[in-house]
């Protein structure tokens, strides 16, 4: 039996950028930070801060492009999932990402209202009727397949 679940809880790094791949399914890549505070060995309190790529696809990129913003808190599950691909010079790179199942708005309802008034006011985006932003879950279907 094997399990691959991550489930991290930080601010989103920058406002998402939606792409649409040649069949219009939409997708959202967005650095997330988790940061761990400790103290060192003199007492001293430290803080760790990690970027995650966290991978939204389809409703979840919909939802991204909807209700984040950089510095929104936010709850995310998904799986671990590492790639490569050739850059334009040929040479490889590598990176692991998060491909999230679900995602939960967190931190208080008051900055939640901020980003979605935001949302709201931009002349591209269709106004924002969906349940309360703090009831805001999204779930990726388990059967969709991803283009990788």
């Amino acid at each position: 039996m094997a399990l691959n679940k991550a489930m991290l809880i930080g601010n989103v790094g920058k406002d998402p950028e939606v792409r649409h791949l040649e069949s219009g399914v939409p997708v959202v890549t967005i650095p997330l930070a988790t940061s761990e505070r400790y103290k060192d060995r003199n007492g001293e309190l430290k803080e760790q801060t990690e970027w995650h790529n966290v991978v939204l696809w389809r409703q979840l990129a919909e939802f991204a492009e909807k209700y984040l913003r950089k510095g929104t808190q936010i709850y995310v599950e998904g799986k671990i999932r590492s790639r490569s691909w050739e850059d334009q010079n040929g040479q490889k790179r590598y990176t692991t990402e998060i491909v999230a199942d679900l995602v939960r708005l967190l931190g208080r309802k008051s900055d939640n209202e901020q980003h979605s008034a935001a949302v709201a006011a931009k002349p591209a985006a269709p106004p924002v009727t969906a349940a309360p932003v703090e009831e805001a879950i999204v779930e990726q279907n388990e059967g969709d397949d991803l283009p990788f």
